[in-house]
């Protein structure tokens, strides 16, 4: 028998959702999904009125996602083509309730003995909302009732006869390792991108698969209620990609409820007439009225509520353009980016360079932005790369993933301690100045915790005289208005560095009478260390300086990040 073909990639999703169009695939068999179907729509829904049936009160998206996963498996071989999909949709689209009645399906159709099933949330909360639901519908059907068992207590319901069950568990290492599970459904993975230990948990979780052909895994969840991070972002990216084309994997399918790009640029995602696009269940579930009366409840806050309120309700991935009391040059730091412009570039293509340099405290950064004046141009350029220990990472265990992904992208280096730093820092800063292209006093400092980096960079050559000292107060509005304006003009061109974007989003304005700065106070625990770097570097480079070794030479490196 000739396998089917078929593909994952939708490339015209956003005419399909704008136009209220499927963006999911039919199933490859659509036997096995019609089996499943006849299961999955005489579950009880029993926290709605009257108790319907999912097949009497759910929309068709979710019979189509359901076809799409049970209909990818091949009776003849016992191969499930499709292995993982990947489900982001708005709050209170009925996502763990769905979840509930897929797990349950799996557990009745699963033809093996003593397998086991398992829902994995992220918290106990999380898990308590999986379970409850397909427990209630056990209970409200006296047949399954008959045929499966349920034990609250430990979360679990297991088939009278086969043995199998599904186990609803909140993760860690510990709670997943030695699991078998050939189906895993993962809710609020938006979540697990905060746990440090994210990774090596779906490994444990996911180790049964290897031999369970028909296995698969399902992640299900909401947009995060702060920037992307860890696994969470590393997932989305994957799956978006094979949505648009650019990755093929027709084993990966994503159903990714989200606004186009160009309709969040417009903030289209605001008229009522486009909430449909992240809510499927609009009318059913999700209120158009309600939505209408949030957004203008919520809009105008500035403690950031409004923009967890998009996120949730309207997918719309909280960054530069959402966040709350933000810097003005966040509107334009996206647009600005050039992924070509390493250090090297940056001096060949430079006339003169001034450095800043952020110490940072005891969990904090250490930052060093370098700022060139492009030859010809005058534009600025900008590149950047951060320091920060280990402990760091243990002590701030939300934040692990995100240092740790910096790290992969090579524009921060996790050391084991300062000394460290301030040695990788230092040799930087000499290979600036051996360029022949650092202004004089081009080095520009926040005093505080400064110390002991100007002893390295006097151990290498580089003299008290050649640092200026940039005061942390009003007065660096100058420098801030300086690359606000010249990012408003296309005049300012930075590396496109994560870690820069994430500072950029982290940077909070404080105001008072005529006046504005922005500090590490106002931005709270978020850090914002490299761009404070980029401000004491713009703080020298607005003196319009001159090399200090005179005439610039011209300069060939060899590229690297």
């Amino acid at each position: 028998m000739t396998r089917p073909q078929w593909s994952t990639a939708c490339i015209d999703w956003a005419d399909r959702l704008q136009h209220g169009r499927s963006i999911i695939p039919p199933p490859i068999y659509p036997d096995q999904a019609a089996r499943a179907l006849e299961i999955f729509k005489s579950l009880r829904v029993v926290d709605l009125p009257g108790r319907p049936t999912f097949g009497e009160c759910c929309d068709e998206w979710v019979f189509d996602f359901v076809a799409a996963i049970f209909g990818a498996y091949d009776a003849e071989t016992g191969d499930q083509l499709i292995r993982e999909f990947y489900l982001l949709i708005s709050k209170k689209n009925t996502k763990s309730t769905i979840a509930a009645g897929i797990m349950l399906t799996a557990l009745i159709l699963c033809w093996r003995e003593e397998e086991e099933h398992l829902i994995l949330a992220p918290t106990k909360e999380v898990a308590d909302n999986s379970f409850k639901p397909a427990a209630a519908m056990v209970r409200a059907d006296d047949d399954l009732a008959d045929l499966l068992h349920v034990q609250d207590h430990v979360r679990t319901i297991t088939h009278r006869t086969s043995r199998n069950s599904l186990k609803v568990v909140a993760a860690d290492t510990e709670t997943v390792s030695g699991k078998k599970s050939g189906r895993v459904l993962v809710d609020e993975h938006w979540l697990f991108g905060k746990k440090a230990n994210a990774g090596a948990m779906f490994i444990e979780a996911l180790g049964g698969q290897v031999s369970r052909n028909e296995g698969w895994v399902i992640y299900l969840t909401t947009q995060a209620d702060d920037a992307p991070a860890g696994v969470f972002k590393d997932k989305l990216t994957y799956f978006r990609e094979v949505r648009d084309g650019r990755r093929t994997d027709a084993r990966s399918l994503g159903v990714l409820y989200e606004f186009p790009p160009e309709m969040v640029k417009s903030k289209a995602y605001l008229k009522p007439e486009n909430f449909h696009i992240t809510n499927p269940n609009l009318g059913r579930s999700v209120s158009r009225e309600w939505l209408e009366d949030q957004i203008s409840k919520h809009e105008g806050k500035i403690d950031g509520t409004y923009q967890q309120f998009l996120a949730k309700h309207l997918n719309i991935e909280i960054g530069l353009a959402l966040m709350s009391d933000r810097w003005s040059g966040a509107d334009h730091w996206e647009r600005n980016g050039d992924p070509l412009l390493t250090l090297d570039a940056l001096l060949a293509r430079s006339e003169v360079v001034t450095l800043g340099i952020d110490a940072g405290g005891s969990d904090d950064l250490m930052a060093l932005a370098v700022l060139g004046r492009e030859r010809d141009t005058g534009r600025w350029l900008a590149w950047c790369h951060c320091w920060v220990k280990r402990s760091v990472l243990d002590l701030r265990k939300s934040e692990a993933p995100r240092l740790e992904g910096f790290q992969a992208d090579g524009d921060l280096t996790i050391t084991e301690d300062l000394t460290q730093q301030i040695t990788a820092l230092a040799a930087l800063v000499e290979k600036v100045r051996a360029s022949g292209l650092m202004a004089e006093k081009g080095i520009g400092v926040d005093r505080a915790r400064i110390e002991a980096i100007l002893d390295e960079l006097n151990a290498v050559g580089i003299g008290d005289e050649q640092v200026q000292a940039v005061p942390q107060n009003w007065t660096l509005m100058g420098p801030i208005i300086a690359c606000d304006r010249k990012l408003t003009e296309g005049n300012f061109v930075h590396a496109d560095q994560p870690i820069m974007a994430w500072a950029v989003s982290n940077a909070k304005v404080e105001t008072h009478k005529n006046a504005f700065t922005i500090t590490k106070q106002a931005s709270g625990t978020a850090k914002i260390d490299p761009l404070m770097a980029v401000f004491d570097a713009a703080a020298l480079m607005a003196r319009n300086p001159e090399p200090m070794n005179g005439a610039p030479q011209i300069i060939v490196l060899e590229l690297a990040r």
